[in-house]
């Protein structure tokens, strides 16, 4: 039985996979270019201007969080697209009754996001490469950041594609919540220039956290407490996990 579920679980991913690489000009490239005029604009025009922040460059401050930010869009979109159109076109009802448990098809559709963030945050990494040193601070913790973030919003997709009724429900999410959270997330600025009131607001958003971390793994500055930064993220990942299985097992949003 261990068997089946294993196979299952691979079918999955590898098709989740296939299709982010099937149309790599539209999955993988647009984060590159989004990216790289981030980086002219606000590191290069604007960050002559500001000077240093956090004891590096403005460019080197502000890479960090633009990798993150491309990692949580690609994560999220792709399990929100991917999990609606299956459902959309009926697929979805064949996976659910078949003999496959309702958390193996969830880490399918959870690890196919979790690939496409992988693989936009290298290539952004990468273009960043060309405008700063990157250098690591701490590499098992941007490693362990990146994983978990991507988990995050992948199964922040997979619960929005769940609940929404058309595509146009798809991109509700990323325009009114994913946007504001992430610009609001300390990815160009340093939170200690807030005043204490916006410092405790902004310790309500969980990107805070992520970008924190993952910061801190390549610089060696943190506005946060890190272990505690873990801890927020991995309080999600179980929560956002635990909706998931529930919406699923109880068929929630899933039959017509």
């Amino acid at each position: 039985m261990k068997a089946l579920y294993v196979t299952a679980f691979k079918s999955i991913l590898t098709k989740e996979i296939n299709r982010f690489t099937r149309i790599w000009i539209q999955t993988l490239v647009p984060p590159a270019i989004s990216m790289t005029l981030y980086f002219l604009i606000f590191g290069n025009l604007v960050g002559k201007r500001i000077g240093e922040m956090g004891g590096v460059t403005y460019m080197e401050f502000i890479a960090p969080g633009l990798i993150m930010m491309a990692v949580i869009t690609a994560s999220y979109s792709n399990v929100a697209s991917s999990f609606f159109s299956a459902k959309f076109q009926r697929n979805l009802e064949e996976l659910i009754v078949a003999p496959v448990p309702h958390y193996v098809m969830i880490a399918g559709y959870v690890g196919g996001g979790v690939a496409r963030g992988l693989c936009v945050g290298s290539i952004v990494t990468g273009v960043a490469m060309f405008f700063v040193d990157i250098s690591l601070h701490h590499a098992g913790l941007v490693a362990i950041t990146v994983l978990l973030t991507s988990i995050l919003f992948a199964l922040g997709g997979l619960i929005n594609a769940v609940f929404a009724k058309s595509y146009d429900d798809i991109s509700i999410v990323p325009t009114f919540v994913l946007t504001p959270l992430t610009y609001l997330g300390g990815v160009f600025y340093s939170l200690s220039l807030l005043p204490d009131f916006w410092q405790g607001v902004s310790a309500l958003n969980p990107v805070v956290y992520m970008i924190n971390v993952f910061r801190y793994g390549f610089l060696g500055y943190a506005d946060m407490s890190v272990p505690f930064s873990i801890a927020v993220m991995v309080g999600f990942c179980v929560a956002l996990w635990s909706l998931a299985y529930y919406l699923i097992s109880r068929g929630i949003g899933l039959r017509s």
